[in-house]
């Protein structure tokens, strides 16, 4: 009702479940989604990012009665432009409303610097794909080479591809076994496939008989 009253502002509609929320998310075109934290059994939280997701970036407000520093910046962290409490007078919310349908974001000031103290944290790295890290040390030419074994060309083939001698051939597999970690011919083309570095050959290829 009080949003309601308001001249600026228009309900689309009021959903009480997950379900319901996502649906009317993809049904309705809404600028703004005023979710509770409390759903009564079951945290908006859960859902926050597929019903942004789902209603195509609408921006969100979170409401709560909660007294819970770290639930709020959760929500702040799964993408809520905004929060208020609900022991705050009625034009705080409309006004976070607002603010937050212009464009910018609604918080307290101990949690914007709760927010601004995590992102100056350093984080901890991602771990490294060492497959990743083994690909990236090829060469342009290694790589090259590695296609061409997939396509099932001998040295004397991929060395008249390339133009070059099947001594500089060999010289390139060797340093590609030791970068890559493999034995020998076929487990290259194994990971090579596996990795994305040659194509399988198409039924069409592989039936065709080298040229005389």
């Amino acid at each position: 009702m009080m949003i309601e009253g308001d001249s600026g502002l228009v309900v689309i509609g009021e959903v009480a479940t997950r379900e319901d929320a996502l649906a009317a998310a993809a049904r309705e075109k809404v600028d703004i989604i005023l979710l509770d934290l409390d759903l009564g059994g079951e945290s908006s939280l859960d859902f926050l990012p597929e019903l942004i997701k789902t209603s195509n970036g609408a921006r969100v407000v979170v409401l709560t009665g909660v007294p819970d520093p770290d639930m709020h910046l959760k929500a702040v962290r799964l993408g809520a432009m905004g929060l208020v409490h609900k022991v705050e007078v009625a034009k705080v919310l409309l006004t976070a409303i607002k603010k937050v349908h212009d464009g910018e974001v609604w918080l307290r000031r101990t949690m914007v610097a709760n927010v601004l103290s995590e992102l100056s944290q350093p984080r901890e790295p991602a771990p490294a794909d060492p497959e990743a890290a083994k690909i990236a040390r090829l060469t342009d030419r290694e790589q090259e080479v590695i296609a061409l074994i997939g396509e099932g060309l001998r040295n004397k083939q991929i060395a008249e591809r390339l133009f070059i001698s099947e001594p500089t051939v060999r010289h390139h597999l060797g340093a590609i076994f030791d970068k890559l970690e493999v034995m020998d011919r076929l487990e290259l083309i194994i990971y090579a496939y596996k990795h994305g570095l040659a194509t399988l050959p198409t039924a069409a290829n592989s039936q065709r008989k080298p040229a005389k």
